[in-house]
């Protein structure tokens, strides 16, 4: 699987807190969280994402509570892939349970700004950076988490497997 797009660069420990607040965790609904995503952080984000940017951080992200309304608010605001030197672990397990991919790799991180543009293929981890035509290698999405992602996340892939 590809994903093309234009990149939201951020820095070291971004928090579910910043990516979606407490005040909105009233809603599981995902197009009203997307209405708030990265409001912390970035108070224009929410109204300039495009459908299939990325987002790229450094070191961290995800870290805090384990919401899962964050990787919702994240997918919901049309982010195709996050790109991170590291993941909260619970945020990495959520991400995918929910259908968001996402992928660990330093060096597009230091290599890749704001509003680069992006492609990433799932299936090999390769990643290159076509505004500086730079590649990168991150470990590739494992077959099973490329299903979840593809069924559109754990409940949904149960579902469409008839196991509930």
């Amino acid at each position: 699987m590809k994903i093309k797009g234009s990149v939201w660069k951020y820095g070291a420990d971004i928090d579910t807190d910043k990516i979606i607040s407490a005040k909105y965790l009233t809603t599981s609904d995902p197009a009203e969280l997307a209405k708030y995503c990265m409001e912390v952080e970035d108070k224009d984000f929410a109204a300039n994402v495009k459908e299939g940017d990325i987002i790229v951080a450094d070191k961290n992200f995800g870290c805090g509570s384990s919401r899962e309304h964050a990787p919702i608010a994240i997918k919901a605001a049309g982010v195709s892939c996050v790109i991170a030197k590291s993941f909260a672990r619970i945020f990495y397990r959520n991400s995918f349970n929910m259908g968001l991919p996402i992928l660990e790799c330093d060096e597009a991180v230091d290599s890749t700004s704001a509003g680069d543009i992006l492609e990433v293929n799932l299936d090999t981890g390769k990643i290159k950076n076509l505004t500086n035509n730079k590649e990168f290698q991150a470990l590739p999405v494992p077959p099973f988490m490329q299903t979840l992602i593809n069924d559109g996340g754990l409940m949904a892939s149960i579902k469409k497997r008839g196991l509930v």
